[in-house]
């Protein structure tokens, strides 16, 4: 890849969101219990007798680096992080494939096998959705997907339901999709600079980014009255995941910078690429708000399960100063602002562009 730098790719800013999307919602319906927001990855719509429908949807990738097998595994895991955000269990999913013409029926039958596969693996029936090869369409992004659950009326949560006092807890640590994905893509490079042993684990978070089975055990303790919601931080990391709750509930979250945790071999990575761990892109990281009383016992399911989990701060109770607070080292909490544009994004193509391997 050659040429100027690419336009910024990612999420949209959060105005262009509450000017056009959010003010372009199509008819109302007293079904949709909970629909669009920021901080809302899953939409909710009553289905009468008790039950609800739980719904999201997300981008289908196939990044070549990682081969057509890994690219579906993470196209699928991306969908059920989540949905499982809702404490519902992934059922039904709907694939919509817009491949590129150059893209052989070998290929594409690889591809939407490992899809497949992985949902039976989860337990999600694939019940329609569209393939086809067309002008204009190329890598990574070849469509998109929804998935979707039934669940009872009360029987699941939002990041809107986090409450004034409540621990925040997140898993694993940050940026695990930003070093998987760079490890796989320019393994060489990395090796080189940071050694073997290192890329090795960077190489093998690539089967962590995913929050499905973090969500299903937080789940077990108790939607609501324990665990009061769950989020996944993936475009803005650790830092945009945070700040994307706190929008969602409309109070502040107040956070120590020190205790988000950081592997040795992210850590590494990011700097070798310029980035901020805590703000890049962290698929796997599991953001959860419990009631305090509770977090012991969340700590001990998730580590029985092999999970990490870290306090880093606590959901706060001013309505007047909602937004992500961060103090460092025990300073005063000052507001976190986002840049605006995904660094990450910036770094993989100047990459691309310097024919790094």
């Amino acid at each position: 890849m050659t040429g100027s730098a690419p336009p910024l790719q990612g999420k949209v800013p959060r105005e262009f969101l509450d000017s056009v999307v959010f003010a372009n919602l199509g008819a109302r319906r007293s079904s949709v219990l909970e629909g669009p927001g920021h901080g809302l990855d899953n939409a909710v719509i009553s289905l009468g007798g008790g039950k609800a429908l739980v719904v999201t949807s997300d981008p289908l990738s196939i990044i070549p680096s990682l081969g057509l097998d890994e690219s579906a595994w993470l196209s699928i895991h991306l969908l059920a992080s989540d949905l499982t955000t809702s404490g519902a269990d992934p059922e039904y999913a709907m694939l919509d494939l817009n491949l590129p013409p150059k893209m052989e029926l070998e290929s594409i039958s690889a591809y939407v096998m490992g899809l497949s596969d992985e949902c039976k693996r989860l337990g999600i029936a694939i019940v329609g959705g569209h393939t086809g090869r067309y002008p204009g369409s190329d890598y990574t992004v070849v469509g998109g997907g929804m998935m979707f659950s039934v669940v009872g009326r009360n029987s699941y949560v939002t990041p809107a339901m986090a409450k004034p006092g409540d621990m925040v807890m997140m898993t694993k640590g940050a940026a695990i999709g930003t070093t998987a994905v760079l490890a796989r893509s320019f393994p060489s490079t990395i090796g080189e600079k940071i050694g073997g042993p290192l890329l090795r684990k960077a190489q093998s978070l690539l089967h962590d980014c995913s929050t499905v089975e973090d969500a299903k055990v937080a789940a077990t303790l108790g939607l609501r009255d324990k665990v009061t919601s769950m989020h996944d931080a993936t475009e803005g990391g650790v830092l945009g995941g945070l700040r994307e709750l706190s929008l969602a509930c409309g109070l502040p979250v107040v956070v120590r910078r020190e205790a988000i945790h950081v592997s040795e071999e992210s850590a590494a990575v990011c700097r070798l690429f310029g980035l901020d761990p805590l703000t890049s892109v962290s698929e796997g990281t599991l953001l959860i708000t419990c009631k305090a009383a509770a977090g012991q016992e969340l700590e001990s399911l998730l580590a029985k399960q092999g999970i990490g989990a870290y306090v880093i701060g606590e959901v706060g109770r001013d309505r007047n100063d909602a937004g992500l607070w961060l103090s460092s080292g025990g300073s005063r909490p000052e507001k976190f602002e986002p840049k605006g544009s995904e660094d990450y994004w910036n770094a993989y193509h100047e990459a691309v562009r310097k024919g790094l391997r």
